[in-house]
């Protein structure tokens, strides 16, 4: 018989109260997913649309909202973040032409890997994808499709962490790059119930955050290479960069008594003053880089993908015959456009720590002449930008100018150089001593890319001056982002070097077909516009006035333009440039490189 238990008697514990789903919005979840990833900054422009998105964002306040004057900035500024800083940034834009202007800055971050996330949204999934002729209609997904690594559409607010998470992977992972998900209207706002721990997931949990290392074999056989060497030459790469590696690179370059050719996207890899340094840029840093080509006999590239910054007009600067060491993340890039003896699929930190730690304390084999061979051409070159700096013409040289400018930055200064010819100036006279201080952008060279992205860099490092240096038509592209700078009191700055032209332009028309058509930019104050946007201007017809006319735009604690009235002259390297676009033609000819 069963007794009915005593009622004093222990009963079985009650089960634990469960804990409630969360109920968000799609827009809710996405913000969730951004900050589990540490994004701090979305750039954009506010739409009705997007009224769901900017809902959570306002009451989120460890996201701040820069708000712009036209979309394209919004992802030149989420770029600028990551190569200032390494972290992501987001940037928005409405349905239909919010997204075609979104496209222009998209193809600034995929040209030069440049990670970020853009949000687009759309029509209602009732009239989009297939879209049925509801005004400003667009398949956002195909126009971002060739300027992204990965895009999808979010069709329904239960995947946004799923799909949030996979964009940031996508961006992450590999060679990175921007990332794009379009999330119509309704699926922003509609809510639905999430696991309550759905957003304490990190990271690491769904993207891998170290590596990869390279292959032993052949790290064995690159020091192999390396310890034979008697005229090696390194070649610094924004992959250096990206993987916090400037250190190991350095104590490389010093173990092998060797030169290193940083690339525009790793100016600072090693010190402009340093001992190891002969120049920057790829061909346009002059003789000294491509005479350590033309002699090297091993060449070790790291985190560079080869683009036409380091060809010449018989095509990548490491030809056939040299013993090449090429170290990449993205597999595309290992053999092409550069053949090499020994490739190395790696993050380019892991590969350095390994080949250091494969060297040992072995001593170079270096000729020791070969650095010293490399400073002296470089020292003519320094000579003949010296003697252009003193040319007594009353009217200012552009060399004078970057000349007055480098030597009156703040030690702490961020510079970003913009403009097609004004660039090459800055790249041989701007002193840079760390990595993520000076920033170009090669990949697109999209002019108008200076002014967002020093706006960027100032959201990021509130206590340092900012520099945009730019040419008269490259600040014209995006100008009005001086207003985005007021409104947000960040105090830029922005030095133009005003030739009133295209100036590069003007000579090649004159150069090629001998007429001069639509280049002339005369009399524009951008002081008076700089003023008439609530900011500081001046203008500045002599090098003597740069350092105190940017004292005073410091002081004057808002954003400022100075007007640099000068001259175009050719910079040395301009036939270089050239050179280096004609490697399409010769290679018609089947002109291989030797």
């Amino acid at each position: 018989m069963t007794r009915n238990p005593h009622p004093d008697a222990a009963l079985p514990p009650a089960p634990a109260t469960a804990t409630p789903p969360l109920r968000l919005t799609g827009a809710q979840a996405l913000v969730n997913v951004l900050l589990a990833e540490g994004v701090d900054t979305v750039f954009g422009i506010v739409g009705g649309k997007l009224s769901p998105l900017f809902h959570a964002l306002s009451r989120e306040p460890r996201i701040r909202f820069i708000g712009v004057r036209h979309e394209a900035a919004g992802p030149m500024m989420a770029a600028a973040v990551h190569a200032g800083t390494g972290r992501l940034a987001v940037a928005v834009g409405e349905l239909g032409p919010g997204g075609l202007n979104l496209a222009a800055g998209l193809g600034v971050a995929f040209n030069n890997n440049l990670p970020l996330l853009a949000v687009t949204t759309n029509q209602h999934r009732a009239s989009s994808y297939p879209h049925s002729g509801v005004f400003m209609d667009l398949d956002t997904v195909a126009v971002t499709r060739p300027l992204t690594k990965w895009n999808a559409v979010v069709h329904d607010a239960r995947r946004m962490p799923e799909l949030a998470r996979r964009a940031f992977r996508e961006a992450l992972g590999g060679r990175p790059g921007p990332v794009h998900l379009d999330i119509p209207q309704d699926v922003l706002g509609e809510v639905h119930a999430f696991a309550a721990d759905e957003f304490d997931v990190a990271p690491g949990r769904y993207r891998a955050t170290l590596g990869p290392r390279p292959a032993q074999a052949a790290v064995e056989a690159a020091v192999q290479l390396l310890r034979g060497a008697q005229r090696p030459l390194i070649v610094g790469g924004g992959g250096v960069v990206a993987a916090g590696a400037a250190t190991a690179l350095r104590a490389l370059a010093q173990r092998l008594n060797a030169p290193v050719v940083p690339t525009q996207m790793a100016l600072g890899v090693v010190p402009s003053d340093s001992p190891h340094f002969i120049g920057h840029g790829g061909i346009i840093a002059g003789d000294s880089v491509k005479h350590a080509f033309e002699r090297a006999d091993v060449i070790l590239s790291v985190g560079c993908r080869w683009s036409s910054w380091m060809w010449d007009a018989r095509g990548a600067l490491a030809r056939r015959h040299h013993r090449l060491i090429n170290i990449n993340i993205d597999p595309s890039s290992l053999g092409q456009a550069a053949l090499h003896e020994v490739a190395m699929q790696a993050d380019a930190g892991e590969a350095l720590r390994d080949l250091l730690a494969a060297l040992g304390e072995s001593t170079a084999t270096a000729d020791g002449a070969w650095l010293a061979e490399l400073r002296a051409v470089r020292a003519g070159h320094e000579g003949q930008l010296a003697r252009m700096v003193a040319d007594p013409d009353p009217v200012m040289h552009p060399a004078a100018l970057a000349k007055a400018l480098g030597d009156a930055l703040p030690a702490d200064a961020l510079a970003v150089y913009d403009g097609g010819h004004t660039t090459f100036w800055s790249n041989d006279l701007t002193p840079v001593h760390e990595v993520r201080t000076r920033f170009h952008e090669p990949g697109m060279s999209h002019l108008g890319y200076g002014l967002p992205a020093a706006i960027a860099l100032q959201t990021q490092f509130p206590g340092r001056p900012v520099l945009n240096i730019t040419g008269d038509g490259a600040f014209g592209f995006t100008l009005n982002e001086l207003d985005t700078a007021r409104r947000h009191r960040l105090p830029v700055i922005t030095v133009v070097h005003n030739n009133a032209a295209w100036g590069v332009i003007r000579m090649g028309q004159k150069a090629g077909l001998g007429f001069e058509m639509a280049t002339g930019l005369e009399d524009t104050d951008y002081a008076a516009i700089a003023r008439g946007f609530g900011c500081h201007g001046e203008v500045v017809t002599r090098a003597a006035d740069v350092a105190p006319a940017l004292q005073r735009a410091i002081a004057s604690g808002l954003p400022a333009v100075l007007d640099c009235r000068t001259r175009f002259v050719p910079h040395p390297a301009v036939g270089a440039f050239v050179g280096m676009n004609k490697y399409g033609f010769a290679s018609l000819t089947r002109l291989d490189p030797p």
